[in-house]
């Protein structure tokens, strides 16, 4: 595949310039596969690109035409002057080599990653998933030396977990509760209130004791490792908020994900975070700037005829198109200034780099941008 010599867009200067591209949406969208057509133009354009996707259901790989992929990035073979890698993210061996990078020695990282209490936490807690995502994020832009990492997230509600998981770990570090865990382990159990230890009695009656000398041997074991993983927390937050970093909004053209779609840019907004494009995927195609009264009325003049039939189906076309801007009227003005990129239906299913060149096409070209 050639190096790509396409008019210069707004969207196609993110490519260029951004170091870290994350792309938000909600399920069934296209997210998938727009982050992995991004990537993908990055590299025809001689940069040092990877795609990661959070997505257990393989899209990006079937996208790539890959069998599979795994926690590492794979290098995506193809004619394009700069890399290609790809992955899918493992939250457990994520949070392992996070916990080997912080522990005090290797006897310290094997005591915690053989707590039983640390195996059930490290791929089923509750936010594990999203702050695992963004440390991942924070390894390949730092420690891989790629030029742009491209972020497919989870469904955008989920996202905001995404976005908010380095905030909850800090603050969970920070918690009276973690202090209260962290008691017995350092000694400190006299000191603490008799609410404290009526806590941890009832704890213990909850989920029994096996379960909570189990949590307790996982504290004891992680004694000591607070600081590294908020110092790195932090620098996640602060890569999240990079001028470098940029959001592109995905959705499509139906009233239920353009509502989805604008819950997400509110969102972003109270954080203080601009969407720098806004991708609108399977939009219908217009045939003519014409309007869809006039070729109905084209359609009822010629009826019965081959041509009739041929108005009424660009009538129905045009209907729909009109229908899809005005869902997306009020979401186009809320992102505003960012640019709108309009990518039509397609024939077929992407499965494989020949349909993300299709896609790219579309996505990157001018007048596609508006």
């Amino acid at each position: 595949m050639p190096e790509a010599t396409r008019e210069a867009t707004p969207l196609l200067d993110l490519v260029d310039t951004a170091s870290v591209l994350v792309c938000c949406g909600s399920g069934g969208v296209g997210k998938t596969t727009t982050a992995a057509v991004i990537a993908l133009e990055a590299a025809r354009r001689g940069r040092r690109a990877a795609v990661v996707t959070i997505d257990p259901a393989r899209r990006l790989a079937n996208a790539m035409g890959l069998e599979a992929l795994s926690n590492e990035p794979s290098q995506v073979q193809g004619d394009w002057p700069g890399e290609l890698w790809a992955l899918m993210l493992d939250t457990k061996r994520t949070f392992d080599s996070l916990v080997a990078a912080h522990a005090g020695d290797e006897a310290q990282t094997q005591r915690i990653l053989a707590n039983r209490f640390y195996q059930n936490i490290s791929g089923a807690l509750s936010g594990t998933q999203e702050y695992m995502a963004t440390e991942k994020l924070y390894e390949l832009h730092h420690e891989r030396d790629f030029d742009l990492v491209v972020v497919d997230t989870p469904p955008s509600r989920h996202a905001l977990d995404f976005l908010d998981a380095p905030r909850r770990l800090t603050r969970f570090l920070d918690h009276r509760l973690y202090r209260i865990l962290m008691a017995p382990t350092r000694g400190a159990m006299k000191a603490v209130s008799v609410a404290a230890q009526a806590f941890v009695r009832t704890l213990t009656k909850v989920v029994g004791g096996e379960v909570f000398d189990d949590a307790i041997t996982f504290f004891t074991a992680f004694d000591g490792m607070e600081k590294g993983f908020k110092q790195r927390a932090e620098a996640v937050m602060g890569l999240l908020a990079d001028e470098g970093t940029s959001f592109v909004l995905i959705a499509s053209p139906r009233r239920d994900t353009v509502a989805e779609a604008d819950y997400f840019a509110s969102k972003l907004a109270e954080e203080g975070i601009d969407v720098s494009a806004l991708v609108v995927n399977r939009m219908h195609p217009r045939f003519g700037e014409g309007l869809a009264e006039a070729a109905a009325a084209r359609a009822e003049t010629l009826a019965g005829t081959p041509l009739g039939d041929h108005y009424a189906n660009l009538a129905d076309f045009r209907l729909a198109a009109s229908g899809e801007e005005q869902h997306l009227a009020d979401l186009t003005a809320k992102v505003a200034p960012a640019p709108v990129v309009r990518v039509p239906m397609l024939s077929t299913d992407v499965h494989d780099l020949a349909g993300l060149a299709a896609v790219a096409d579309h996505l990157f070209a001018a007048a596609g941008q508006g």
